[in-house]
């Protein structure tokens, strides 16, 4: 018997207790659902939380868990929406895994405490295969003057890191609802909730592989020194008004206006050189969420940068970030195939400022994703977010700009 079944289901509809009742329904034919264990259920900024939950508890029971919330946009096997009310839900029927879920409440008073109460609550066993988290990324709003005060994922990491007495992947994401970092809202398993940290961690008889894909490249070779910087806000550059060093690479001002920036982005190289030919995959990159009240300096979405480190400015590459979801993918699969097993459900954890309207491409980079997965009739559940979190250079890490597909396997001879 295999170990999994998953169901897709998706809808756009403003009436958001039938829009949860639909998405429901068709998860189940979807995935021929006979028992349903877990939803992973997303819904965008505009719908009525409660009710979509409502709506969906409805037809799977009281007593199953649905975990996921607030997303710019919902990604499917057949649906890229990030506009009007999209929702989506992957059902999962799990024969051979067995799983924990926990919730964490106020994330705002302290992510690495919420870390460590999180992994106090779930454990951590060596059987323990994949930590699935999903945390609310802002703590207070934007405004029409100043960018948003967050939650970050590099304090939530380190919380459970710290106590967690085996190794094992985590991958997730932080949550918002829409493009203005409004209030975020979060399925905690019977509950909605808000400045939550969900955790889902499954073990068993399967196998997790994931890839990271990424879409910035140096503005040139030049690195810079922070000089001044408190928290995740950066205020000098190289003894410089960082503010100043932006406006020479726009070569205006009206950068000012953005929040978040639209295209540039704070690089940090983790990998072992510093110079020579540009690898991806040794960077991580800092949104930046916008200028300061004061002027006098810009927001980035994580606090884990300090004084003294060297980092680059980054532009997004619209090109890289296509080819890179195409190719990731592709390699994914064929890893899969290699060892021997079956890939029976993925989830696609994708920035929001990847999305085609935002980058201004032709194409959205999702849909590589999508016809990869499509060929190998592998069910589909992504979202858009904003932050996304996976294992880099052997440490989990908060990400921006980027998507991090996690595909759970079986192996052949149990299907």
């Amino acid at each position: 018997m295999g170990m999994t079944k998953a169901g897709i289901g998706y809808c756009n509809m403003e009436d958001a207790f039938p829009a949860g009742r639909i998405v429901a329904e068709k998860a189940l034919k979807d995935g021929q659902i006979e028992r349903p264990d877990v939803v992973i259920a997303f819904c965008g900024g505009s719908v009525d939380h409660e009710r979509f939950f409502a709506g969906i508890q409805s037809i799977v029971g009281k007593g199953i868990p649905i975990i996921g919330g607030s997303a710019v946009g919902v990604i499917t096997n057949h649906d890229i929406s990030y506009k009007d009310s999209p929702a989506g839900a992957a059902i999962l029927q799990m024969n051979e895994i067995k799983f924990r879920i926990a919730a964490v409440e106020a994330i705002n008073n302290g992510e690495q405490r919420a870390g460590r109460e999180l992994i106090k609550k779930l454990g951590c066993t060596p059987e323990d295969r994949v930590y699935l988290i999903f945390y609310d990324s802002v703590r207070s709003p934007a405004t029409e003057i100043s960018p948003p005060v967050l939650n970050t994922s590099s304090g939530l990491l380190a919380g459970i890191e710290k106590d967690m007495p085996c190794h094992v992947p985590i991958i997730g994401a932080g949550l918002v609802k829409d493009y203005a970092f409004g209030p975020t809202m979060q399925f905690c398993g019977s509950y909605v909730g808000s400045q939550r940290v969900i955790g889902l961690v499954m073990s068993g008889a399967f196998f997790p592989y994931y890839r990271i894909m990424h879409g910035c490249t140096p503005l040139d070779g030049v690195y810079h020194r922070i000089t001044g910087m408190d928290g995740s806000e950066i205020y000098n550059l190289d003894g410089r008004p960082i503010v100043e060093v932006i406006d020479e690479i726009f070569g205006d001002t009206g950068w000012r206006k953005q929040h978040p920036v639209n295209s540039l982005t704070i690089g940090v190289n983790y990998g072992f050189r510093k110079h020579g030919r540009y690898r991806e995959d040794d960077y991580v990159n800092r949104l930046i969420t916008g200028i300061l009240p004061g002027e006098n300096g810009i927001g980035i979405f994580e606090a884990d940068l300090e004084p003294g480190m060297e980092i680059q400015f980054m532009l997004r590459d619209t090109e890289l970030m296509v080819e890179s979801a195409k190719r990731n993918t592709s390699e994914l699969l064929q890893e899969i195939h290699r060892d021997g097993r079956i890939a029976v459900f993925g989830i696609y954890i994708d920035c929001a400022g990847r999305t085609a309207d935002y980058s201004h491409l032709a194409v959205e980079e999702a849909a590589e994703v999508q016809k990869v997965l499509n060929h190998h009739g592998v069910p589909l559940l992504g979202f858009y977010s904003g932050v996304e979190i996976a294992p880099l250079l052997g440490k989990g890490r908060g990400l921006d700009w980027t998507g991090v597909l996690l595909i759970l396997t079986e192996d052949k001879q149990s299907a």
